[in-house]
């Protein structure tokens, strides 16, 4: 085998390794995370006719554990993408103790609190341990983002927030949410922490990985008729 030869072999074989670890590379992104394992599909999920994709938080302020995840989601939301949309849904799983949290931060909401007012409500149970049992408690802490504390409890006894928080509940139960914090991507995919997702780090990069897939199904309904498009043009 002359000189040439080598060279033309060597060149060709380190394409070979290359092209193939790229092939995997794509393979194993494709098969890092898997349904009903890292992530669960949602049985009779509404099929979406917008093109946006959404998240939902499905969380309490009585629950440990979504304190713990507070700061993971709001570093998340610092990098996510403009095109995803944020929710939150206050979950009650039938407890009166969650139903008044779940009631305070719906009218909240509804009242238009600063974003700041769910992480220093957070704070004020967890970090403070300041625990308020009542309407009228939660209310005065509202004061502090400019909320007015008798439209505050008015508003929270209408019923806007009554079916507002019906609605929830019933989103609830059909995302079959057994424990918070969870996360449900357009209203299609529940993603919790479980002994294949070990850490909040894991859950939101299944996140991603979902993101990426839902933005991969909007993009290629329109790529099908801009391709059709041009081959009409092109007679």
């Amino acid at each position: 085998m002359n000189k040439k030869s080598i060279i033309g072999t060597a060149a060709l074989g380190l394409f070979l390794v290359l092209f193939s670890g790229a092939v995997l590379g794509q393979s194993d992104n494709s098969e890092r995370f898997q349904a009903g394992l890292h992530y669960f599909e949602i049985d009779k999920a509404p099929a979406r006719q917008s093109d946006t994709i959404e998240l939902t938080e499905l969380f309490s302020y009585l629950c440990t554990h979504c304190y713990t995840f507070e700061p993971y989601i709001e570093s998340w939301l610092q990098r996510k993408p403009d095109y995803v949309k944020f929710t939150r849904i206050p979950v009650v799983f039938g407890r009166s103790s969650w139903e008044i949290y779940a009631r305070a931060y719906v009218t909240a909401q509804m009242m238009n609190a600063p974003p700041e007012a769910h992480t220093a409500l957070m704070d004020r149970l967890w970090k403070e341990r300041k625990i308020m049992r009542s309407m009228e408690e939660l209310a005065d802490f509202y004061t502090q983002f400019g909320l007015d504390k008798g439209k505050f409890l008015s508003t929270s006894q209408s019923f806007a927030v009554d079916s507002k928080i019906r609605r929830d509940q019933q989103a609830v139960q059909e995302y079959r949410i057994e424990g918070t914090p969870s996360l449900v991507l357009n209203g299609k995919y529940r993603i919790s922490g479980n002994p294949a997702v070990g850490s909040y780090d894991v859950m939101l990069d299944v996140v991603d990985f979902l993101i990426e897939k839902e933005a991969a199904r909007i993009k290629a309904p329109a790529a099908e008729v801009a391709t059709t498009e041009s081959g009409e043009d092109g007679g």
